[in-house]
């Protein structure tokens, strides 16, 4: 069997996790498909579920490459477990929410990767990061303009501005198809990816 990565990425906002949270109730018995939790140095709360790790075994597991991709965010450290990456050599799909700047060294160091972009109209992440109203985001503004500046190739595109039901469905279709193409062991150049606007 063959394994692969389908990373979401997307500004804050766009509403990623919730995304993600439906596709992973939706493909509750698809065995195949794993969700692996990010590692991050903060706190989980209602609108980021990670595991938490400090400062110093990030670091640690940062020099020692215990991690399948780690990066630094909003002053933040970011990580996937190694066990993704053990999951996608034993055959699953592993579907990862990871900063947009961590693509171009993820197309080239792991495994059949596909990149989901999750977006919404610029008002509509600011109201959501409004709702929010967590301290450590900072200046909303600037939070925002820090997110939209960064681009990357993308594999498909999926508008959130409407229910997460609606968007939700899109990303199952996406993270099927993308299963689809690694068990028919078709070469990731020469997949079809649909691309939702």
């Amino acid at each position: 069997m063959s394994g692969g990565f389908v990373f979401v990425v997307g500004p804050s906002g766009s509403g990623k996790d919730s995304l993600i949270g439906y596709a992973k109730t939706a493909l509750a018995d698809d065995v195949s498909m794993v969700f692996p939790r990010r590692i991050v140095t903060r706190p989980s709360s209602a609108h980021e579920d990670h595991d938490t790790i400090d400062e110093t075994a990030f670091a640690e597991g940062e020099s020692a490459g215990t991690f399948t991709l780690c990066w630094r965010a909003h002053g933040l450290g970011y990580a996937l477990p190694k066990s993704a990456l053990e999951n996608v050599r034993q055959g699953h799909i592993a579907v990862c929410n990871i900063s947009r700047r961590m693509v171009p060294w993820s197309r080239i160091h792991l495994p059949k990767v596909t990149v989901v972009e999750i977006t919404a109209p610029i008002e509509l992440l600011r109201e959501r990061l409004a709702g929010r109203a967590r301290i450590e985001d900072g200046d909303l503004n600037a939070r925002l303009g820090r997110s939209l500046e960064v681009w990357t190739p993308v594999d498909a595109t999926i508008v959130n501005d409407r229910t997460i039901e609606e968007a939700g469905r899109e990303l199952v279709a996406l993270i099927t198809s993308h299963s689809s193409a690694c068990r028919t062991d078709i070469p990731v150049e020469k997949r079809f990816v649909p691309r939702f606007s």
